[in-house]
């Protein structure tokens, strides 16, 4: 163990580790268990004679796809980010590190049932085959993989619940002031992020047209943060869907028997104490009940990238046995408990691929250790259900859980979790749907969804969104479900959002008394106010709505309290906006619209556009190359299918950075029917063939055919070989 945790203390391009004589031909010899066939889209195929053969295939073919992102991510689970980018990232390491570290992890590997570890063995040859057969390629960290790492990267949510924790106020409470500190992280640091989340929608038998249950798979992620994969074994595991870049289990997807969508959801998996402290000698002590107890501490040694050197920086980590010190307030230090259980976290994730329906995922749910996701579930059986979280601790409903608690008060503690039968949740509602879009769960199945006076309020806090009304409107008005009618039910174009603007928009032009502006708005009121509401790429009107909506948002942004949900910001745009500053923000974009294009009447497709030119992580974008119009617009406004777009330096067009990313759609029967598409392609290079070959199928709302039974894959075959093979 001491060795492996020094390797991942000097792991780095200088101290390159050379792979032995002994490993080389273990990975050879395994390799030879494994054939990837590539369709003719570049999706990866993976066949393994055991799960970790398949899972050895499936990392080398990610890295063939996209090593920088996989290497990135672990970058960023290690916590050695500052490493590669510089200081400024030191207090994201510092977050990772008061959670999670290499001796945990290292722990958690010794600790684990022979089955994982062989996966776990499997991923880290994987890649580091990959790096051996590829010298070409040059790590920025990373030179060596090890069978530990994934218990840091044990989920697929995009940073998981750590990334709600404030760096900044890190960095107040642990900082010396000497760093040089970027602010919070935010897309794009734009001033409308798009709002993160997904969809996911399960049609039972009542409802489809061949008396199967269907799914809708479709997480809004930032583009390119998912691939395409398909993973086998002789043993049993036949999964398709979006992987996170670098783990080894599908993360939203389906196998032949079921399939699972993740969404995020707002379930209280994480409290805040207000620690009282108090210095007695030399000993920090914090109140607990009637007794002082001793804060424990341990030194964080980060390092980070100075120029052409590394330096270093030590910071004394406090702890009390709520968890960690993230925060001061006030007088009082501020501790956090959340969820960490890497290793019954990473056998969850891995278990559910393999479920045969919907009992056996209960099973798997019953681990509990899920703590950022709401799942939409799907069977051959015919059953479809939902479960509002999974990992949700019991609490004393006397105290206001959504505020800091008093740390002093023993009963604010924790009082173990709750069963999975005691937590929000819906198996096949007589509605014959369901539906969530990070939204409330007590609509999920319309009125047949669970009853909110039945659960404690910590349960489910969430609200309603523009994309919750919107996708129960289109699954209640369709009674017989196809794969083609759930991809439009997916993509319908209606934005729920500006039911209640438009209107008060119209009512403003009719007060006003002023001839010049009521001549130069006439004609875009009239648009809008015949608007059927629904985007698309030809429609001025979208323009029109979408660029006013945004700049109405950004003029009263000091009248919308801090942590408005987005219902309630669009009410309080209609509310706390008048007339006037309606109308202006309407003439303000009509300008901008005439000075970036020539005219104000500017169709949406050619203003909102997709465009992938590099393949970096950080993307760029340019007017002057090849784009592809979009209809689709932001989750904000109540587009199902999401595409958050927005200028960039030197465009005047929009370009999509957010959104949907991979959708499928599955039906289950006797075989398994599934279609898909994802942003762009499967492959980072711009010289590869997939770079961007599903693109033009992604602007226009269109799927492909997914190759799921080998004979299929086959017939679609483009390459076929083992990992390691020339070309």
């Amino acid at each position: 163990m001491k060795k492996i945790f020094f390797f991942f203390l000097i792991s780095s391009p200088l101290f390159a580790q050379k792979f032995t004589a002994e490993e080389l031909t273990q990975w050879r010899n395994q390799s030879k268990q494994v054939t990837i066939i590539r369709d003719t889209w570049g999706i990866p195929h993976v066949y393994g004679k055991t799960d970790a053969d398949a899972v050895f295939g499936f990392l080398y073919a990610q890295c063939e796809d996209d090593f920088e992102r996989v290497e990135m991510n672990y970058i960023t689970a290690v916590g050695r980010l500052a490493e590669a980018e510089g200081e400024s990232k030191l207090y994201h390491d510092l977050r990772t590190r008061l959670f999670y570290d290499s001796v945990q992890a290292v722990t958690n590997y010794g600790d684990s049932p022979a089955w994982l570890k062989r996966l776990c063995d499997g991923f880290a040859a994987g890649v580091n085959y990959y790096l051996y057969t590829h010298p070409q390629v040059k790590p920025k960290l990373l030179t060596r993989f090890q069978p530990w790492m994934p218990f840091l990267f044990s989920e697929g949510s995009i940073g998981g619940d750590i990334e709600s924790i404030s760096v900044n106020k890190l960095k107040e409470f642990y900082g010396s002031g000497d760093v040089v500190f970027e602010r919070e992280e935010v897309d794009h640091n734009d001033q409308e992020p798009e709002p993160r989340g997904s969809n996911g929608f399960a049609i039972a038998p009542s409802r489809s047209a061949t008396g199967n249950a269907l799914l809708l798979i479709n997480p809004h992620t930032s583009f390119y943060f998912r691939p395409e994969v398909h993973v086998n074994s002789d043993e049993g595991l036949n999964a398709y869907g979006a992987v996170t870049w670098g783990q080894f289990f599908v993360y939203q997807g389906f196998n032949e028997h079921c399939g699972w969508m993740h969404t995020s959801g707002q379930a209280d998996v994480m409290d805040e104490y207000l620690e009282t402290t108090l210095k007695r000698n030399d000993s920090l002590l914090y109140k607990y009940g009637t007794e002082y107890r001793a804060v424990t501490s341990k030194k964080i040694k980060l390092a980070y990238k100075d120029g052409d050197k590394k330096s270093y920086k030590e910071f004394t980590a406090m702890f009390t046995h709520h968890g960690p010190v993230v925060a001061k307030s006030n007088n009082h230090w501020v501790t956090l408990s959340m969820m960490v259980e890497p290793l019954k976290a990473l056998t969850q994730s891995y278990q559910r691929t393999k479920s045969k329906g919907l009992e056996d995922y209960k099973k798997t749910m019953e681990l509990k250790a899920n703590s950022s996701n709401n799942t939409v579930f799907a069977d051959g059986e015919g059953n479809i259900a939902y479960w509002h979280g999974d990992f949700i601790p019991k609490r004393n409903i006397a105290f206001d859980w959504t505020k800091p608690l008093d740390g002093s008060i023993p009963a604010t503690d924790w009082q173990g979790l709750h069963e999975v039968s005691e937590i929000v949740h819906s198996y096949n509602p007589a509605s014959g749907w369901i539906q969530n879009c990070n939204s409330t769960p007590f609509t999920v199945a319309g009125e047949f969804s669970p009853d909110e006076s039945k659960f404690p309020t910590y349960m489910a806090p969430d609200v309603q969104n523009a994309r919750g009304i919107n996708a129960e409107r289109v699954l209640r008005r369709e009674s017989a479900f196809t794969l083609d009618k759930l991809i439009a039910a997916a993509n319908d174009p209606y934005l729920a959002g500006f039911k209640e603007l438009i209107p008060a928009l119209v009512s403003a032009y009719k007060s006003t008394n002023d001839p010049l502006l009521k001549s130069k708005l006439k004609e875009p009121i009239s648009m809008l106010a015949t608007w059927n509401l629904a985007y698309g790429i030809k429609s001025i009107p979208t323009t029109l709505a979408i660029y006013w909506g945004q700049e109405l948002r950004k003029q009263i942004s000091s009248r919308i309290p801090t942590g408005s949900d987005q219902l309630s910001i669009i009410k309080l745009m209609v509310t706390e906006s008048s007339d006037a500053e309606k109308l202006e923000a309407l003439e303000k974009i009509m300008d901008e619209l005439q000075l970036d294009f020539g005219t104000w009447a500017v169709a949406w497709g050619e203003v909102n556009r997709f465009q992938r030119l590099t393949g970096n992580i950080n993307e760029v974008y340019s007017d002057v190359k090849p784009s592809l119009p979009v209809g689709s617009a932001s989750s904000f406004w109540g587009s199902l299918a999401a595409f958050g777009s927005r200028k960039f330096p030197g465009t005047n067009k929009m370009y999509g950075y957010v959104g949907n990313s991979f959708v499928a759609v599955v039906e289950f029967g006797k075989e398994v029917k599934a279609k898909s598409v994802l942003a762009g392609g499967n492959n980072r290079n711009p010289s590869s063939l997939h770079f961007q070959d599903q693109a033009l199928l992604y602007s226009q709302g269109k799927f492909k055919d997914v190759w799921f039974y080998k004979k299929d894959v086959v017939k679609h075959a483009e390459r076929t070989y083992h990992p390691g093979d020339k070309k």
